[in-house]
């Protein structure tokens, strides 16, 4: 045992041991005889800094791989990062805008120049930060989505996904974001409740040449300003009001073009005005119906928000203005009708925050459903388990309604698609007019092109034609980043290149995922189908979902609002152990963390508490001299509570429940240990028994062990200070300890000792007698561990007696009775007095809920178990009045 500081400093211990761990490759991992256990990071994104949210996961990810190192088995926990498509680019678009460089005068290879730039520069902070938590992440294996190999990966899956005729290329209403000028998935779509309008204006009616009938027909509408894409009135056949506008046509207000009126029973009577305007371009529902009836469609809208040409009037105006001023115009022409405010649903970017707008646009699409139904299975038969199984049913209803997922992104920065796009004929000489394309998909332009002449060839062009060269173009959008990321658990062992590589075959499937709810079906569903399409095996057995990091007011913690603190700044004030146990003292599965400092304060206050019940032992000096009763008491029952909960800890870990694994390390170290064992073996005079310091130490190292995965750093400190280790002897690779047999019956006297010293506790409390003062107690049956009683409660003597001692206390511990005099400690005159008061009090009580039996009407009328609770404050008043009634006769 060695000198320790008076106070435990974690920013001595952090970097140093941190550093020792990586120089000894206790993080690292390669295929042995050892039973594996493989975590995947949830990579961040490359652009990310360290939040609260990366901290609560990667701290339960910790915890969960440390623990399983101790357990023998081949700890294997794979870093990354995710290029993050839409986020990098946009931070690198506005670094080139501080220079005055715009992304459009840039070609596309100048472009991704900048953008590795920037990423060898900035990217990857976020893994330095995890560093600082203490993350035993396998360094080595750092992947990145856009590693080279990973690169191909993706493309290869891509190609083989189309050749199997589940990639399609196809004219889709999507989800439109105007801030990253892209497409984007509808899980990407987050919708708001938003105050609203609803607009209702008049179109006037027509016949087929444009003639006026002196009709109008009214709409009603919350985006006035797609107006202008109109190309149809939509009207029930049933509705009776209409039926002499059946045939006829409408006249857009301002714009003047004739629009038919034509008729569905998709409208519905109760909605609006029962009259629906068909905008075909700008809104899913309204693009089937003008597909089924034959409208034209209308696109007025530029791929930022802002409005081109065909809306007549607006041209590079943004919608939002336009809403405005169209509702302006609509008033002064005399067509605007009327306004209601109401509240309505508004999909936002996830990414940018931005409205999104519905648009019609030729995509390359995945189907789902196919991929869809085997993933479904492996959740429903338990093959994949969710952790809290309640999120079962959120991941089935999605999966049963699946829609085909959107790969195309109109970026730069990502896997390009490697598609390829010729005239679909050649013509001797120069192209001339609006050539229709053909597509090819390949992963090289030379693969491209062998392609191209074989089509040509089969369509009947000759060699000659073919040889002298021909157009060709790749599809100028990259693949949804998670269209990378859903391959991780596969690729990052290189299981795409090299599909029966050692590492693939001994590490996948991993073992456990830990990740957040919200990306269920972006991320988890989707690696699913891929491990299964791919290596005809799930990628992972248990999937750990963690709540959201929410503030003391339920809000989620954003930089917008201020209200979450730098991770970095709070390890730096309260050490990397304070903030792992403050971030799961109140995090159970799939609950959110309403996380509040103190939390981590108390964390710090633990690991205080860790520290100087070492110091305390190591103050200590030893004899040969045998151990007294207590002391002996005291080692053999803290090995049965030892074990006892380190069992339930052991539960927890297999449950998934790691708060509550916290909670019973914490109990066991702080209550059981500290404020129990301590104390009973704590000599006066500093030297205690060497066999019971042996134990003690022993219990200490088996107590550093368990809380090891929450704090690694303190005890990782403290383990090299209770004695000489050696080279690679370190708590990282220690064994988790094993539970033994319990001898039940030492739990339960000393169970039945410690409620007895709380009762003494509370009497001593309650009458006002001094800790000093010593207090006899008579019973008719001692308690095997009397002298931890005598020890911990001052008590100077337990004698047995066969009835109660006149004038005595009766203490109830167990259904057992205890017999205190103490006459001579307290004020018998003030004692009797609040007896009395509460002897009035508790006859008042009993007389009120005896009135209440009484009544009939009550006792008939009322629930059962209603009329049982009165019952039962009746039978403990009248326990309470006896017990009174007694303790004013002991006073006599």
């Amino acid at each position: 045992m060695q000198d320790l500081h008076k106070v435990y400093d974690p920013a001595q211990v952090e970097e140093k041991r941190y550093a020792e761990w990586m120089q000894k490759g206790f993080f690292r991992s390669v295929p042995d005889e050892r039973e594996p256990f493989t975590i995947v990071i949830p990579p961040p994104n490359v652009t990310g800094v360290l939040h609260m949210g990366h901290m609560l996961n990667n701290t339960i990810q910790d915890v969960l791989i440390r623990r399983a190192r101790m357990l023998g088995k081949n700890a294997c926990w794979v870093p990354g990062t995710d290029h993050a498509s839409i986020a990098t680019e946009a931070k690198v678009v506005q670094l080139l805008r501080t220079k005055g460089i715009k992304k459009a005068d840039l070609t596309r290879d100048e472009f991704m120049t900048h953008a590795w730039e920037w990423k060898e520069k900035h990217g990857g902070i976020i893994l330095e930060q995890l560093k600082k938590l203490g993350a035993s992440c396998d360094w080595d294996r750092t992947s990145f989505t856009m590693d080279p190999d990973y690169y191909d990966a993706v493309i290869d899956v891509f190609i083989d996904l189309y050749n199997k005729g589940l990639i399609y290329r196809g004219m889709r209403m999507v989800n439109w974001d105007p801030a990253a000028k892209t497409t984007i998935s509808n899980e990407e779509v987050i919708y708001k409740e938003v105050d609203s309008a609803l607009y209702h204006v008049a179109y006037k009616v027509t016949d087929a040449q444009g003639n006026e009938t002196g009709e109008t027909v009214t709409i009603a509408t919350t985006r006035p300003e797609t107006i202008p894409a109109d190309t149809g009135i939509c009207v029930n056949p049933n509705d009776e009001r209409y039926t002499s506008l059946h045939g006829k046509f409408a006249k857009i207000p301002l714009i003047g073009r004739l629009i038919p009126i034509i008729t569905d029973e998709y409208v519905d009577l109760e909605f609006g005005t029962g009259c629906l305007k068909v905008t075909p371009a700008h809104d899913i529902n309204d693009y089937e119906l003008g597909k089924k009836h034959g409208l034209d469609t209308l696109d007025i809208m530029n791929e930022d928000g802002t409005l081109n040409a065909l809306s007549v009037l607006f041209e590079g105006k943004d919608r939002f203005e336009v809403r405005k001023e169209i509702i302006r115009l609509f008033k002064e022409d005399g067509s605007f009708v009327k306004q209601e405010n109401l509240k309505n649903k508004v999909g936002f970017s996830e990414r940018t925050d931005a409205v999104v707008e519905p648009r019609l646009s030729l995509q390359w699409f995945l189907k789902m459903k196919e991929l869809a139904g085997p993933a479904l299975e492996v959740v429903n038969d338990g093959t994949v388990k969710f952790w809290p199984p309640k999120f079962t049913n959120t991941y089935r209803h999605w999966m049963e309604n699946v829609t085909d997922w959107c790969l195309s992104r109109q970026l730069w920065w990502g896997h390009r698609i490697p598609a390829w796009y010729g005239y679909k004929e050649l013509f001797e000489g120069e192209q001339t007019g609006f050539p229709e394309y053909h597509v090819e998909v390949a992963k090289t332009e030379q693969e491209a092109r062998e392609k191209f002449k074989k089509y040509y060839k089969s369509i009947g062009h000759p060699n000659s034609l073919i040889d002298s060269g021909f157009y060709l173009e790749q599809d100028d959008d990259v693949l949804d980043t998670w269209a990378s990321s859903w391959l991780w658990p596969i690729a990052v062992f290189d299981g795409f290149k090299n599909p029966d590589n050692k590492e693939i075959n001994y590490y996948y499937p991993t073992n456990d995922l830990v990740t957040a709810p919200e990306i269920m079906f972006f991320w988890v569903a989707r690696m699913i189908m891929a491990g299964l399409e791919y290596k005809k095996e799930v990628p992972f057995r248990n999937v750990y979902y963690t709540g959201i990091v929410r503030d003391k007011q339920g809000r989620k913690m954003s930089k917008s609002l201020g209200n979450s603190p730098d991770p970095l700044d709070l390890i730096k004030k309260y050490g990397a152990d304070g903030v792992r146990v403050g971030m799961l003292l109140s995090s159970p599965a799939g609950n959110d963390l309403l996380f509040d400092e103190s939390l981590c304060e108390q964390g710090r206050n633990f690991n205080n508490k860790i520290w100087n019940s070492y110091r305390l032992i190591a103050g200590w000096k030893t004899t040969d001299s045998a151990p007294d009763e207590v002391s002996s008491q005291a080692v053999a029952w803290f090995r049965a509570k030892l074990n006892t909960v380190l069992a339930e800890i052991n539960e927890h870990y297999n449950q998934f429940r790691v708060s509550d694994a916290l909670m019973a390390s914490y109990k066991l170290l702080w209550d059981d240990f500290c404020s129990v064992y301590l104390e009973l073996i704590k000599p006066k005079d500093g030297i205690i028994s060497a066999s019971v310091l042996e134990s003690t130490l022993q219990y200490f190292e088996e107590l550093l062990k368990i809380l090891h995965p929450f704090v690694p750093f303190i005890s990782e400190e403290l383990w090299h200070q209770i004695r000489h280790r050696n080279n690679n002897e370190y708590l990282i690779v220690a064994s988790w300890p094993q539970v033994s047999s319990v001898d039940s019956r030492s739990l339960e006297d000393m169970e039945t000792a410690l409620e007895l010293v709380t009762a003494l506790r509370n009497f001593r409390n309650e009458k006002g007698i001094p800790f000093r003062d010593a207090l006899e107690v008579f019973a008719t049956e001692i308690p095997v561990y009397a002298a931890v009683v005598r020890k911990l409660a001052n008590v100077s003597g337990m004698e047995k007696v066969s009835q109660k001692p006149e004038g005595a206390f009766t203490l109830i511990v167990k259904a057992r009775e205890f017999y205190v005099p103490a006459g001579d400690f307290i004020d018998k005159e003030a004692e009797q007095k609040k007896i009395r008061e509460e002897l009035d009090y508790t006859r008042g009580f009993m007389e009120s809920v005896q009135k209440k039996l009484s009544n009939e009407r009550f006792v008939q009328n009322a629930k059962p178990e209603v009329v049982e609770v009165e019952r039962r404050k009746l039978a403990d008043a009248e326990a309470k009045l006896k017990s009174l009634q007694e303790q004013l006769a002991a006073l006599g």
